[in-house]
């Protein structure tokens, strides 16, 4: 790959995102609007759940309205994260694939989009754990971050592949909603998973990971080895496959306009 390509089309991606003004406001409001609902419906009253990744018997007590913060703040980073990365994907398709014919490889467009993607997600993931500060300080503020970082990543990794197979915006914000919206929004609460049948499929999950690495972090000063493992293993796997689509449609799209020139 080459540098100079890399940087290129990494700037103007980044300047492309920049003139959606509307988008920009979404990722700073929304966060906002979930901490400040959780505050206004949530009380104090203690409530205890385990943590599946230190044990089943590993059991915590802390405030509803803490619990709930963690957890929202983890949804939230997945539902931006995996919305941008699936139209960092599914934007200018027909552009990239000028690009390519005009001497871009694929590697080094989709390689300037992680290397964008990344920044943001770690941008957004400090955006959040800050706006977390204003309601209460975790534990372990530091790692956190780094469970909403994870979360970050794993999501946005889903939103590659979700805009690496479906084509238009529609059928790719519902495949986003519904998972984030089951799994981030619900599944991955410690209540609910304290009292589910079915903690397996739970597990396989890709908020999984990332909830567990802020939830132990918040409120306890156990390691989080295991869900920082873990979740760079689900999020790599999810990468790899929508890179392998990624390439395999661009060789597509390359191959039959040069036939058709």
């Amino acid at each position: 790959m080459r540098l100079t390509y890399i940087k290129t089309s990494a700037v103007m991606t980044m300047r492309e995102m920049a003139r959606n003004r509307f988008a920009l406001i979404l990722l700073f409001t929304i966060p906002v609007l979930f901490f400040t609902l959780v505050s206004l419906t949530m009380g104090d009253n203690l409530v205890a759940f385990k943590l599946a990744s230190i044990s089943e018997e590993t059991i915590v007590e802390v405030s509803a309205q803490k619990q709930s913060l963690i957890f929202i703040g983890v949804a939230a980073v997945g539902l931006l994260t995996s919305f941008l990365a699936m139209n960092l994907i599914q934007k200018d398709s027909d552009v990239n694939r000028r690009l390519i014919l005009c001497g871009y490889r694929p590697s080094e467009l989709i390689f300037a989009k992680l290397v964008v993607l990344l920044c943001v997600v770690v941008l957004i993931s400090c955006y959040v754990g800050a706006i977390l500060m204003l309601f209460f300080r975790p534990e372990n503020f530091p790692f956190v971050i780094l469970g909403f970082a994870l979360a970050g990543f794993v999501h946005s990794c889903y939103g590659l592949l979700v805009g690496a197979i479906v084509r238009r915006e529609m059928e790719g914000i519902l495949l986003i909603v519904l998972l984030v919206n089951i799994d981030s929004g619900w599944l991955q609460n410690p209540i609910f998973y304290a009292e589910a049948q079915n903690k397996t499929l739970i597990r396989f999950l890709p908020a999984y990971f990332p909830s567990q690495a802020s939830i132990v972090s918040a409120f306890t000063d156990y390691g989080i080895s295991n869900p920082i493992v873990g979740s760079i293993i689900y999020g790599s796997g999810l990468l790899l496959i929508s890179l392998a689509i990624y390439f395999w449609r661009m060789k597509i799209k390359k191959s039959s306009e040069s036939f058709v020139q």
